[in-house]
């Protein structure tokens, strides 16, 4: 008698038995390998956005023959008696671009009627259109005139003999970039992914040899003389009344100690005024709770994370309120849906999805209704409350039902043990149901690193986590990052006090405070 056999009953009405028990076994098996593939393939070679065409009203267009409208158009709503209709237009270019003017008149002989009156001018008829000036490259010449007494000559006096005014103060000492130049390459990498070495070869097509090597190294000096402001970039993040905090892998190839394929970690803080936030990246070789305590230490307020296990910690932290994602609890839904496939029957990842549905639409109404403070949280608690209950109701008596090990169980599970922390937003009013403004802060830093692949050490690291957050808050503020950093890059040189530095943070300005009044950076 063979193993397979040996253990099995000779009483057909019990073989029977096990024969049933093993096949229902063998098809939730294969059922579940079937949904993790299907939802694999979806991961592979399914659209990335979470939005479905339904939601979103944009159908997928293809590859080639994209359509590609002369102008973007704009409705503008017509009412008329009896009936309103929308009017297709031109949408008017940005009023704050520069115009120049060209007049394209008739000739002089031409202004005269046939009956020998002069034609009087009634009106013009004005069309705009967009033109670009490429980038030029210029060198700026900084000139010292030098002052001697010809008197004095070979003589032994004191002080100076040769006079002559001290060099200009600049970011880079003795360096020959500008503050323009160095703003529009710190741009170039950290708001448009633009690697140095695809800089180098738009300088060498503008006849300028920048090596990247050069570029790299300036870029460490900036950020290094950027270090007492984000100092106090850090307080204000910690002064506000809720943090946003996520983070993502990033390679760092000379690390002491680990292997150059090994994993470290780009974190994000985003808090402070929620009308004039900071964001804060910080490198870190570890993903582990010790590196988000030290983000937080000292911090008394909201946060809000992913249901990450590192964040475990603030659920017992001492003036902390720690909420959860609903961002995060709809993919995990969204999940049983692809790995479903393509049905036209209704389950349980409709119903849940459409409860979820149901609170955002909640909160669309309270935007567009301009609620704020009591006034949101009164509203969430009448419209919300009603339907997170019934949603828990649904999810405990589901929790029953459903395989722990499929989709549909791992996204119930997961979402009644985040529970208590999805219920966080309720209470307050500057947070909303996702962690959706921490991972919009990290999805730059992770569309550059598409491009740039990985750091070449920590130095590096942590000279991309200061400029990058430097660029982000100056987003996040409604400022443009070029002429903010231009503006920066000329000042800080001259900051010499706490107050000085402050002025110099993105939330403290406006964009008016950073207009390029016609000069060259530096002069």
């Amino acid at each position: 008698m063979n193993f397979e056999t040996a253990n099995l009953p000779n009483d057909p009405a019990e073989l029977k038995r096990l024969l049933v028990e093993t096949q229902r076994r063998y098809e939730r098996e294969t059922a579940l390998l079937r949904e993790q593939v299907r939802l694999l393939y979806a991961k592979l070679f399914g659209k990335k956005s979470e939005k479905d065409a339904a939601e979103s009203g944009v159908m997928q267009l293809p590859l080639f023959d994209m359509p590609e409208p002369e102008v973007e158009s704009v409705e503008e709503v017509v009412e008329v008696p009896e009936h309103t209709r929308a009017k297709r237009g031109r949408k008017p270019l940005p009023a704050n671009l520069p115009r120049v003017e060209i007049v394209h008149d008739i000739p002089e002989n031409a202004k005269v009627c046939g009956c020998g009156a002069e034609l009087d001018r009634i009106g013009e008829d004005v069309s705009e259109k967009l033109d670009i000036i490429p980038a030029v490259i210029q060198v700026v010449r900084h000139i010292r005139p030098k002052y001697a007494c010809k008197s004095c000559e070979g003589l032994e006096t004191e002080g100076a003999v040769v006079k002559i005014a001290p060099p200009p103060k600049q970011i880079i000492n003795k360096g020959i970039a500008t503050a323009g130049l160095l703003a529009h390459i710190v741009t170039a990498k950290f708001c448009d992914a633009l690697p140095f070495y695809r800089q180098e070869r738009q300088f060498a097509r503008l006849g300028a040899e920048l090596p990247r090597a050069t570029m790299a190294n300036w870029a460490m000096k900036a950020a290094n003389s950027c270090t007492p402001l984000l100092e106090l970039l850090w307080q204000k993040v910690h002064s506000g009344p809720l943090i946003n905090i996520d983070e993502t892998s990033v390679q760092v190839l000379a690390e002491p100690g680990r292997s150059p394929t090994s994993k470290s970690y780009m974190w994000i803080c985003r808090g402070g005024d929620p009308h004039h936030p900071g964001l804060l990246y910080h490198y870190a070789p570890s993903r582990s709770a010790r590196i988000a305590k030290e983000l937080l230490d000292g911090y008394q307020g909201a946060v809000q994370s992913d249901g990450y296990a590192a964040y475990d910690f603030l659920d017992a932290q001492p003036g902390i309120a720690h909420a959860g994602c609903w961002a995060h609890v709809r993919r995990k839904f969204v999940d049983v849906q692809k790995g479903r496939g393509k049905t036209k029957k209704t389950g349980s990842t409709d119903v849940a999805l459409n409860y979820i549905r149901k609170l955002y639409g909640v909160e669309k109404e309270g935007t567009r209704n301009k609620l704020s403070g009591m006034e949101l949280l009164a509203f969430r608690r009448k419209k919300a409350k009603p339907v997170l209950d019934d949603f828990f109701l649904w999810l405990s008596k589901k929790a029953g039902q459903v395989a722990p090990k499929s989709l549909l169980g791992a996204a119930v599970n997961y979402t009644l043990n985040q529970w208590q922390r999805l219920l966080v937003y309720l209470d307050f009013p500057d947070m909303t149901p996702d962690n959706n403004a921490a991972e919009n802060a990290i999805r730059p830093f992770v569309v550059g690193r598409k491009n740039w692949l990985f750091a070449g050490t920590q130095e590096g690291a942590k000279a991309s986590a200061t400029l990058y957050s430097l660029v982000e808050t100056a987003k996040a503020n409604n400022l443009e990052p070029y002429n903010y950093l231009r503006y920066l890059f000329e000042k800080l040189p001259f900051a010499e006090s706490r107050p000085d530095l402050l002025k110099l943070l993105p939330m403290n300005l406006q964009a008016d405070d950073l207009r390029i009044d016609g000069t060259m950076s530096g002069v």
